[in-house]
């Protein structure tokens, strides 16, 4: 990736529904050669979908969070099976480094989140966690 694909990728950020004479002009190179190259960032897998956030999904969840999650040993699999079953959480990652998991949490309430952190917490092979809200989404991916 050059300079020129990762304007195009930031470009996509801000607005992933710009017709591609605009992003081409943005990026200062004719349509083909914006046609061409989003067409092999796609194919190397750089940019594999896109996104819609639409307001009832922020509505539906007020609050949101992402919780990382540290787990004992070798119940990583038990404990991913038991979060599939908290319809509070909007996606379970598998990460390496310090967690062993992440978690988003949505909620109507503060109250209710604090609850899906508790039941959380409760796991049996969940040793620590850290837990930050999200303040405001500007764009998804």
């Amino acid at each position: 990736m050059d300079d020129t694909d990762d304007r195009l990728i930031a470009a996509l950020r801000h607005d992933a529904r710009a017709s591609l004479s605009d992003l081409a002009a943005r990026l200062g190179v004719s349509r083909t050669t914006l046609r061409a190259r989003l067409a092999r960032l796609q194919s190397r897998g750089e940019i594999v979908g896109f996104s819609v956030i639409t307001r009832a999904d922020v509505a539906r969840d007020p609050v949101r969070g992402l919780m990382m999650i540290g787990i004992e040993g070798r119940g990583a699999d038990r404990i991913k099976r038991q979060l599939s079953g908290m319809a509070e959480l909007r996606a379970v990652h598998s990460t390496n480094g310090r967690w062993d998991l992440i978690v988003e949490i949505g909620s109507a309430t503060l109250g209710e989140f604090d609850e899906v952190l508790n039941r959380i917490r409760k796991l049996d092979g969940v040793v620590s966690s850290e837990t930050n809200l999200l303040l405001s989404t500007q764009k998804a991916g």
